[in-house]
């Protein structure tokens, strides 16, 4: 197609400017509109581009044994414009991607400005424009564009405010204590996995809950609680068991193996994706800081070893139910001419947002040239996030989520000797080989014909790293 339809995109966050870039190196046409500095947000400081609101960091950078260091390498290897900013821009910071906020910041906006096909305007958008669209205004939207979002797709389609409850991987449970079993044995009677409290296990779990230490409330968030999304704090600070009669009720539950043994409290969790490896903490939406949260939520038996997806917390976040809205390519379903990217799609952080953003902008200018783009493989980091966001996770639950391996198919049993049976390979093995099988599959998808091949074939076809000696693999990302 000789003279593709310009697209808008709305929002000159991460997402807005990686969509806006993707698009502009296929030869597409795009007016980036923002409306800072005309109209401030109650968390931004400048009117720049891709501000970065709160950590200066990106995350782990380890491509083997991160997921978000995975994502890093398969947006390097796509030609991310944020990518190249934060290698521009990086300061020390170990093993993390961390940059200078106003270096980054500057080398996005001189790279948007000087492409001839990139057209800025800063102006506020109050209501949904024509498409070719993406919109792209982050978790902070302002109230008129969110409003005509919400009349387009359904008042329970776009949540205002984030009540997480912590998801753990499946495969750090110990089933030596925790069983399944639904309450009363309704559904399949396997539904939820339960964790047993004793009288005395219960108290030494409220005990500790009352004395960890909570997440301060940012003066524009408010402390919007409503006694249906209470933290588990807040619910125990009003009596000792105020949760054995809530969230943690052993009403209709025994555990099979000694079920002459009355139960205090139970903790279930319940399937948070459609692979069945992560489990969300039924009603555990909690402020707690993040290593108190960890060490509270081990004293449950059987999760004494957890490993967490995501942790718990509680704050303002205007975000879509991506798998309920949005189809496989970002477009909202009743109204196609408009894609979503960043965290209003409900992913979490800074490269997700951004990452959402490339394949936007890919999706939409492949729209635009008349090209079919094949979805990424849904091995690769990037395939695996656009998963979630549109059909992976459970819509009647879908909460925001960064990045990680629970996320990813499962790999194939392998035999590790003549004579063994075949086995699923854990810890440390699994992430090394999800990350390998990640870059693998991306050289396909990324060489496909179309507009970007050219230049993103050599990139495609480096080399996967070798994995660095052996040590702790355990990051940020994952605890």
């Amino acid at each position: 197609m000789e003279n593709p339809l310009p697209v808008t995109v709305v929002g000159g966050g991460l997402a807005g400017c990686e969509a806006a870039w993707q698009l502009a190196r296929a030869g597409v046409p795009v007016t980036l509109i923002e409306m800072r500095p005309h109209r401030a947000t109650p968390a931004h400081r400048t009117g720049d581009l891709a501000e970065l609101v709160c950590s200066n960091s990106l995350r782990g950078d380890d491509p083997l044994f991160n997921a978000v260091g995975l994502l890093h390498e398969e947006m390097r290897r796509a030609g991310s414009l944020i990518l190249t900013a934060a290698e521009a821009t990086k300061v020390p910071a170990g093993g993390a991607l961390a940059v200078d906020r106003a270096g980054f910041s500057q080398v996005i906006a001189q790279a948007l400005e000087a492409h001839p096909a990139v057209r800025i305007e800063r102006a506020e958008v109050t209501e949904l424009p024509p498409g070719p669209a993406i919109i792209a205004t982050g978790p902070l939207t302002a109230d008129p564009l969110a409003q005509a979002i919400q009349a387009v797709t359904g008042a329970e389609s776009l949540a205002f405010f984030d009540a997480i409850a912590p998801i753990v991987h499946r495969d750090s449970i110990d089933f030596e204590k925790a069983w399944f079993q639904s309450r009363y044995d309704k559904g399949d009677g396997r539904d939820y996995i339960n964790c047993g409290l004793s009288r005395e296990q219960y108290d030494a779990f409220v005990d500790a809950l009352l004395e960890a230490a909570v997440t301060p409330t940012r003066e524009w968030e408010g402390t919007p609680y409503f006694d249906g999304c209470l933290p588990i704090e807040v619910m125990a600070a009003r009596g000792r068991e105020t949760l054995a009669f809530g969230p943690m009720k052993p009403v209709g539950l025994r555990d099979p193996r000694a079920p002459e043994q009355r139960l205090h409290a139970v903790v279930q969790l319940r399937q948070d994706n459609t692979l069945g490896t992560l489990y969300n903490i039924v009603g555990f939406q909690t402020r707690l800081r993040h290593a108190e949260q960890v060490a509270v939520l081990r004293l449950i038996p059987g999760l004494e070893h957890a490993e967490f997806a995501r942790l718990g917390g509680m704050h303002r976040n205007t975000f879509l139910n991506g798998p309920l809205v949005l189809d496989g390519r970002l477009r909202l379903k009743t109204r196609p001419d408009l894609r979503f990217a960043g965290q209003i799609t409900g992913c979490e952080g800074y490269v997700e947002s951004a990452a959402i953003g490339l394949l936007a902008g890919r999706f939409a200018a492949a729209e635009a040239l008349g090209l079919d783009l094949a979805l990424p493989p849904a091995t690769t980091a990037l395939g695996a996030l656009l998963g979630h966001v549109t059909g992976g996770a459970d819509a009647e639950t879908f909460q925001p989520m960064n990045i990680n391996f629970g996320l990813f198919p499962p790999l194939d049993p392998v035999i590790a000797r003549p004579g063994a049976k075949p086995r699923v390979p854990k810890g440390r093995e699994r992430k090394l080989g999800v990350s390998r099988r990640a870059l693998t599959d991306l050289a396909g998808w990324l060489e496909a014909p179309g507009p970007w091949a050219e230049d993103d074939t050599p990139r495609a076809r480096q080399p996967v790293p070798d994995p660095p000696p052996r040590g702790d693999d355990k990051t940020a990302s994952e605890a």
